[in-house]
């Protein structure tokens, strides 16, 4: 299992700067072609098989509680790690909160620590997005008091020797959002996982895109697991249509670099006619983009922030949006606790990832919140909803 760490990431979700590659970029205009049949080293075709198919199986779990639900999971004895009696210090190093998914995900995860009496203390370190600073924060809480460790790793290859450490002090360490090159960690938490969201996103424009029609593909930044695998499942997918993907471009999540990159296309294309994203924090500003051009939209692919999800329904827009749960964020801090009381988790904790449709979409829509939370946040029956995500 220890190649599958490095595949299945989580994360969702999402730096938008500052992060270091582990993969040469893709240059940014070069209009990469569907024709394009390059495989990152983040492509494993059992684990993209893997994926798709872990979309309709059946999820093990409280119903309703899909960030407690798991699916296929193999348990693990915990009980080396049982410290009976509560009175935990429960340890986060966390990539960023450099964007709207991870600030809803934190904000969540606080609220979740609120919910257990075990928990006396929480400890965060924010890296910044920066991989250095995370590898000192790492460092930093090792050498703490700390009952667990939970990971949320910047970047994959560069954290992993980090996280390797982490594990030989014989703290339980939990990793999750975002993967890492090695199963040290007591578990892994995420939701299916990249090629599963890739690959929502470009069947959908596979099943409403007529076959020649231009499609634009807009990236956050290259190096992070879950991003590469969303792209790598598009192209997979594009590569065997007759649609023409006309540019591949990074973005950096910025909503006004988003929506010049659209605009240029739409001149230099004349047409485009579908819009795929690996994650849709600028969507809206992608469909802005045509609107200031006086063009119809084009089917498109965004994600389940509370703006996009408007705008799909005020503007009747033909969209899907493929989602990495702001939910997850919970998960870690449940697993930390039944690992500390003895009880057995999954190696690999697969969470659920619902997509929304338009036929399901209106039923996400939530006006009184603001427009960047997420939808999937699992948070309505968090005591005190919605005051701390407003």
């Amino acid at each position: 299992m220890t190649k599958r760490w490095a595949l299945v990431a989580v994360a969702g979700v999402l730096a938008v700067a500052g992060c270091s590659s582990d993969l040469p970029e893709e240059p940014s205009g070069s209009g990469t072609p569907s024709s394009d049949t390059r495989k990152s080293e983040f492509f494993d075709q059992a684990e993209y098989d893997r994926q798709l198919a872990f979309r309709n199986a059946t999820p093990q779990g409280p119903e309703g509680r899909p960030w407690e639900q798991m699916l296929e999971p193999q348990m693990v004895d915990t009980a080396k790690y049982a410290k009976p009696g509560g009175g935990y210090t429960l340890c986060f190093s966390n990539a960023a909160v450099d964007n709207p998914w991870r600030q809803v995900g934190f904000k969540t995860m606080q609220e979740e620590v609120k919910l257990h009496p075990e928990i006396t203390d929480f400890v965060v370190l924010d890296a910044e997005a920066k991989d250095d600073k995370q590898i000192s924060d790492i460092q930093s809480l090792t050498g703490r008091k700390c009952s667990a460790i939970i990971i949320s790793p910047n970047t994959t290859a560069t954290l992993t020797p980090a996280v390797e450490q982490a594990c030989a002090t014989g703290v339980p360490v939990i990793v999750f959002d975002r993967g890492v090159n090695t199963d040290c960690p007591v578990t892994f938490i995420h939701p299916i996982g990249g090629f599963a969201f890739g690959a929502n996103g470009a069947e959908f424009l596979k099943e409403t895109v007529k076959p020649g029609g231009k499609i634009l593909a807009l990236r956050i930044l290259p190096g992070v697991d879950v991003l590469e695998q969303r792209w790598a499942a598009a192209n997979e997918i594009f590569g065997g249509t007759e649609l023409d993907v006309v540019g591949v471009e990074f973005t950096d999540g910025d909503a006004a670099k988003t929506k010049s990159i659209v605009a240029d296309y739409i001149q230099r294309e004349g047409k485009i006619d579908g819009v795929w994203m690996d994650a849709g924090a600028t969507a809206v500003a992608a469909v802005e983009a045509f609107q200031d051009a006086g063009v119809d939209v084009p089917a498109m692919v965004g994600e389940d922030q509370q703006d996009f999800l408007r705008l799909w329904v005020d503007e009747g827009l033909n969209a899907v949006a493929p989602t990495y749960p702001t939910y997850q964020w919970r998960t870690p801090v449940i697993a930390a606790v039944k690992i500390l009381k003895g009880e057995q988790v999954p190696k690999e904790w697969v969470l659920p990832q619902p997509r929304i449709t338009g036929d399901n979409v209106r039923e996400y829509v939530k006006q009184d919140m603001p427009p960047l939370h997420y939808a999937m946040c699992g948070c309505e029956g968090m005591p005190g909803y919605p005051g701390p995500w407003k």
